[in-house]
């Protein structure tokens, strides 16, 4: 069996990634084709803990929350990704992966509060753990919670699976030339002002000197890849 390069990693899916182009709401083929690939690098003996965005459901900072509150329209994005976990949770276990949500909001009837020292016990166990509701506060993004969580449980490095292959100085999809960079450090994304990650995030990983692999997550295969220390995406060290 090949051997992976992390021991414990936290991946970060965004909400949209679930939504399979459709831009509203979970598509069932897709989310069973990512707990398909979730599962294969697990069965690597990897301790595997999920952040998921909520994107697909409801964007804080987005038009739709235009004339809201700031802080409602935050809750209603935590919300959100409770929505993905839970589909997640469910497409993980019918791949028979035992697998935990984990909420910043306490919520008892859905999800376990998100309590440190358990998560990482299951992790310890072999059940993936999905953290769900951001960090639990306005203003902060599911980048941050991603960021903070890794520290958490001390990941050993955040593999964030977009929709391009990879970070460049502009959008890829607007951009026919658009620069692709394949390493950069932490204060090359923050001055050049990358949209990898927020700023926040970005300079938590910095601090606690948290590698970022930013890899394409449509292509079959690429988190076993990632895993396995095969070079593709960008990565943001030190």
């Amino acid at each position: 069996m090949p051997t992976p390069i992390f021991k414990r990693i936290l991946l970060k899916i965004s909400g949209e990634a679930l939504a399979a182009g459709q831009g509203f709401g979970v598509d069932t083929t897709r989310i069973h084709e990512v707990a398909a690939e979730l599962a294969d690098v697990h069965s690597l003996g990897i301790q595997m803990a999920i952040v998921v965005g909520g994107g697909n459901f409801f964007r804080g900072v987005a038009d739709q929350a235009r004339n809201m509150d700031r802080v409602s329209a935050d809750h209603m994005g935590m919300l959100a990704t409770v929505i993905n976990a839970l589909a997640l949770q469910d497409a993980l276990e019918k791949q028979k992966v035992f697998t935990r949500v984990q909420t910043a909001i306490e919520m008892n009837q859905v999800a376990e509060p998100f309590i440190r020292r358990r998560a990482i016990r299951h992790l310890e166990k072999g059940r993936v753990v999905i953290f769900a509701g951001g960090t639990g506060n306005p203003y902060f993004s599911t980048d941050t919670a991603a960021s903070l969580r890794a520290m958490e449980i001390k990941a050993d490095a955040i593999l964030k699976a977009t929709k391009v292959d990879g970070i460049y100085d502009a959008d890829p999809m607007k951009v026919k030339d658009a620069k692709k960079f394949t390493q950069l450090t932490y204060m090359d994304v923050l001055r050049q002002g990358l949209k990898v990650m927020d700023s926040t995030a970005i300079s938590l990983c910095k601090d606690n000197n948290l590698p970022i692999i930013v890899f394409n997550l449509n292509q079959n295969g690429n988190i076993r890849r990632v895993v396995l220390g095969e070079k593709i995406g960008s990565l943001v060290s030190a």
